[in-house]
């Protein structure tokens, strides 16, 4: 396998499971030194350094960087992919709702570039890549929360690329589809019919299927690379054509 990141060294947030788990594998697989955080290791040990860390609490962000930082000086790849979900309509959302999905998938992201930074700008090229969503391009029945912070998390990607495009920080963001993780598991085992759940979400797929994890940490790799040195402010979807496609239906096998 490529060592394409060998010598580099990388924090992945929301490391312990689905796409974060997958993107500190392949950093890993292809040579970095991976901090992975987490509320818990999960699934990182062998993979990645485990590090204690809420990215919706400042202060256990700004205390998880401080222990990094014992342990390098420099980092070159931020992922940042920790989030939660929220399902429903406008009508649904509470007030704690929006201050709890807005605060870990946003403001999360914000705070862990920001304690990031100082050892970001010590990269001969440092990136960060931010886990979108499909939910930011295109109207999903019963996300409004989730799609709202979606939308906000493309904006702030933009604007995050334009700040720091002088110091050598390339940002961008993956858009993913509707991906086979252990969260949407959690929401399909709630539907009074899982099977009927699942097909309605592959169905709504151009392809067919969900997305793999694996795919989307492959997408988040190509951005990450050095070898893509020009490649700032762009969106990358990984949604098995939902964004861009407008297809008559899938034909009859």
């Amino acid at each position: 396998m490529s060592q394409e990141f060998a010598g580099l060294t990388a924090v992945v947030t929301g490391a312990g499971s689905g796409i974060g788990l997958e993107v500190a594998r392949a950093l890993h697989a292809q040579g970095a030194h991976v901090f992975g955080l987490d509320l818990n290791e999960g699934d990182m040990a062998g993979v990645a350094t485990f590090v204690a860390c809420d990215v919706g609490d400042t202060a256990k962000v700004k205390s998880a960087f401080a222990e990094i930082s014992k342990q390098t000086s420099v980092i070159d790849v931020l992922a940042n992919n920790a989030g939660i979900g929220a399902v429903g309509t406008v009508e649904d959302a509470t007030d704690d709702e929006w201050s709890r999905v807005m605060n870990v998938n946003v403001a999360g992201i914000s705070r862990v570039t920001a304690a990031a930074l100082p050892l970001l700008r010590k990269s001969k090229q440092g990136s960060v890549i931010n886990t979108c969503s499909i939910a930011a391009t295109v109207g999903l029945p019963k996300r409004a929360v989730y799609s709202a912070s979606k939308g906000a998390v493309q904006s702030l990607t933009l604007a995050m690329a334009a700040d720091h495009v002088y110091e050598n920080i390339r940002v961008n963001c993956v858009n993913p589809g509707t991906a086979d993780t252990p969260w949407v598991g959690r929401l399909l085992a709630k539907a009074a019919d899982p099977a009927a759940e699942r097909a309605a979400l592959e169905a709504r797929q151009p392809m067919g299927r969900l997305v793999s994890p694996q795919e989307v940490a492959s997408a988040i790799l190509y951005l990450a690379s050095p070898k893509q040195a020009s490649t700032t402010g762009t969106i990358l979807a990984v949604d098995g054509g939902m964004n861009g496609l407008r297809l008559p239906g899938r034909p009859a096998k």
